[in-house]
């Protein structure tokens, strides 16, 4: 599958969190949501993507934002990261990557040289009504709040 694009509604989806609560996108119904896939809890480009929007929380949840990570790790994986890191947001714990097909996340990439299967680092803001407003498939990892506070108008 490829990547959604703008103007759509976004999948709804049901999974758990680094808690093991069950979150759904509906939850999110009249705010806006960051929901963003990334490869792995605790490697270098994922920590830094997560640690700008941890320093950035404030400001996105005062601009009516939600933020949401998406990845294989399990609940348990996500909890460390978010103990380590203080991340003040939801990890979904996708282990059957139905989350990452649904968005087009999950497909072939180039690794070192390598054509592997993998998370494709991609940020969907959707909008209060569940309608994707903004793709991001460049991922500015240790700027990126501030990539989609430029991106989206308020």
């Amino acid at each position: 599958m490829s990547i959604l694009i703008e103007g759509i509604s976004a999948p709804v989806f049901t999974a758990k969190n680094q808690r093991g609560e069950t979150i759904t996108l509906d939850q999110f119904k009249g705010k806006k949501v960051v929901l963003y896939f990334y490869p792995k809890d605790d490697t270098p480009g994922c920590t830094k993507e997560a640690c700008n929007l941890r320093d950035n929380y404030n400001m996105l949840i005062e601009k009516g934002f939600e933020v949401v990570g998406v990845s294989p790790d399990n609940e348990a994986s996500h909890q460390k990261f978010v103990e380590k890191y203080q991340l003040p947001f939801h990890l979904l714990a996708d282990t059957d990557k139905s989350i990452m097909k649904a968005y087009g996340t999950w497909g072939e990439k180039n690794m070192y040289g390598k054509i592997v299967q993998g998370v494709l680092r991609t940020t969907y803001v959707i909008d209060e009504n569940g309608v994707i407003i903004k793709v991001f498939k460049k991922v500015q990892t240790d700027a990126h709040s501030e990539q989609i506070l430029k991106a989206i108008p308020l």
